[in-house]
């Protein structure tokens, strides 16, 4: 997918390409991942989409919990979700800095090959 070590930079138009098609998979994440928060919550809490939609945005965002989930198995949604919207973000910045990344790296290597 990426460069060699031995091949040329990539040009700045391609590069551009290659860092919107990644930004393009980290928001097909994070909405996935919306999506299915919202429906945990409208099943195990019984929620209007709304109200769903809101918790499942603050839980991604990393702002936590709204209100606490009244039945048992919502309790369980809760914290099985917000684990898991944690280690969204840290995937979708991954996802999205991983080409900037190689990019200033394979400057540094050719750079050190002068």
């Amino acid at each position: 997918m990426y460069e060699s070590k031995h091949q040329a930079i990539l040009p700045k138009m391609q590069f551009y390409k290659r860092l919107l098609g990644h930004c393009l998979i980290a928001f097909l994440l994070i909405a996935g991942s919306l999506c299915s928060g919202m429906l945990g919550f409208i099943y195990f809490e019984d929620m209007a989409w709304h109200d769903a939609s809101m918790h499942a945005f603050f839980l991604l965002a990393g702002l936590g919990a709204i209100t606490v989930p009244a039945s048992v198995s919502g309790k369980l949604f809760l914290g099985v979700y917000g684990l898991y919207a944690g280690l969204v973000f840290v995937a979708a910045l991954g996802i999205i800095l991983a080409p900037v990344a190689h990019r200033i790296l394979h400057t540094f290597h050719l750079d050190a090959e002068n």
